[in-house]
């Protein structure tokens, strides 16, 4: 019998020893807790099944803790509260029976193996000991141990029933091996595509907060590509699946957008963990399928891809309820400028193009240099070191031009109030015809972005507007 007393030394764990022996009443932590301990990963959740009353032991382990706030559901007998930075959940020990059209269980009292046994995975399925006798003993009913040696995602139950009862679990697979960077057995696979269609009965919600899960692993390319291979992605994110595939026409192919969209965001989670500029690699692309055409002489084109994919992002985060505020403009943002950097690269650089970039990107600049960066991709390694060179070039200009003409963000010195009242004019296409002009003026270099030098073109513009003082 393997012991893992001296893990478990958060003092939780000893009220929840002391008060559970005493009252005579079996206590294990289980779960994701145990599988991270034996992992060596951190944990700010912790389960505890109680063959008995949860919610009662949660009540006077809490008292004892000095936790004012807890929540019981007495539906499924849980009760939990938080202790420091430490989320702690009590569950009677539980059977569960699904209905085809809904994942929440009917629940009854069970013992601890059947409570074990209805777990998604058998990594999951570990419990240790918390009372005084046995503390710290493990219980491996189900060879869990096994599968985190052997780095495999199995059910302890029937996959089949597995899958079809709580269809949310198919994710959860994918999302585990993605993070742990484990493999999923045969048997599974086969039964979460067999059971793709019944992710329709999960919210959107639930389905996106383990998406952003894959999304955020060291490389999600695993679990995206999983989400394709097991037919998941079909039901909720065809824009995705559509990337899939290559044509070709008189001898001239186009690659397969969606290995390259999996290749830029493998490319831009080695340099960032901000989960709005992984989804913008994500869709840098999305609208390919709908602008690609054949021209005879040049081949394949995908003209315009970035500003009909910036527009298709807004209804992408809401069907998957993303959240539709500045992130999702971010997001937008990035997808309709990620070309810009790229044609600098390949063409001559002026300073013009370079303010003109740096004012539309603003303070995202390098959050787009980052993006364009990593979608710099080929299987001619010479050609990517080319461009990285380039790259590098096109980012030290950028500075340069930043320090020296403070373009970032930029309004240009003068606004519509002042021209109105120099003019002694009422708003008028006049005064957005001179701000635009003025703009224009300093972005192109034609004048300095300074207030004296935007006055004097000021004069110049609204003389030709036959505008006097």
């Amino acid at each position: 019998m393997r012991n893992f007393s001296s893990k478990l030394q958060h003092p939780i764990f000893k009220v929840v020893s002391q008060v559970s022996t005493h009252r005579e009443v079996p206590c294990y932590v289980v779960g994701g807790f145990v599988r991270d301990l034996i992992l060596e990963r951190a944990s700010k959740d912790i389960d505890i099944v109680v063959v008995g009353d949860g919610m009662t032991l949660a009540k006077e382990i809490a008292l004892k803790l000095k936790v004012k706030k807890i929540s019981c559901f007495k539906t499924y007998g849980t009760a939990h509260f938080k202790y420091k930075d430490i989320d702690v959940e009590f569950v009677g020990a539980r059977k569960e029976s699904y209905s085809k059209e809904s994942r929440n269980p009917l629940v009854k009292k069970a013992s601890l193996e059947e409570d074990l046994q209805r777990r998604d995975f058998t990594i999951n399925a570990l419990a240790l000991n918390l009372n005084n006798e046995n503390f710290g003993d493990l219980i491996d009913l189900f060879d869990g141990i096994s599968d985190l040696e052997n780095q495999i995602i199995k059910t302890p139950y029937l996959p089949v029933e597995t899958y079809s009862d709580d269809p949310l679990r198919m994710l959860r697979a994918i999302r585990f091996a993605s993070q742990l960077n484990f493999k999923i057995s045969i048997d599974s696979l086969k039964s979460i595509h067999e059971n793709a269609h019944r992710i329709d009965i999960i919210t959107k919600e639930r389905i996106t907060e383990e998406l952003n899960k894959i999304i955020l692993s060291k490389k999600p390319s695993k679990g995206l590509r999983l989400l394709k291979t097991t037919n998941l992605l079909k039901y909720f994110f065809p824009e995705l699946l559509n990337l899939s595939g290559v044509e070709t026409i008189d001898g001239k192919s186009h690659k397969d957008n969606f290995n390259h969209t999996l290749e830029v965001v493998d490319n831009i989670s080695e340099t960032t963990d901000n989960l709005w500029l992984r989804w913008a690699a994500l869709l840098h692309d999305i609208a390919k399928p709908k602008t690609k055409k054949f021209d005879k002489k040049i081949g394949w084109t995908f003209h315009g891809h970035e500003e009909i994919g910036a527009k298709m992002v807004p209804s992408i985060f809401k069907r998957l309820r993303l959240p539709l505020d500045s992130k999702m403009k971010f997001v937008k943002k990035m997808v309709r400028l990620h070309l810009r950097p790229i044609a600098l690269v390949k063409g001559s650089v002026t300073d013009a193009a370079l303010r003109r970039l740096l004012n539309e990107a603003g303070d995202d600049i390098d959050n787009l240099m980052m993006l364009c960066n990593a979608d710099i991709t080929s299987k001619n390694d010479y050609r990517v070191k080319k461009y990285k060179r380039n790259f590098e070039i096109v980012i030290q200009k950028l500075k340069d031009v930043e320090e020296r003409d403070s373009i970032r963000n930029f309004q240009p010195p003068i606004n519509g109030e002042f021209i109105m009242k120099t003019f002694k004019i009422s708003p008028c296409k006049e005064v957005g015809l001179i701000k635009s002009k003025l703009k224009e003026a300093i972005l192109d270099g034609e004048i300095e972005n300074t207030f004296d030098q935007a006055y004097n073109e000021m004069l110049k513009i609204a003389e030709k507007l036959g505008l006097k003082i």
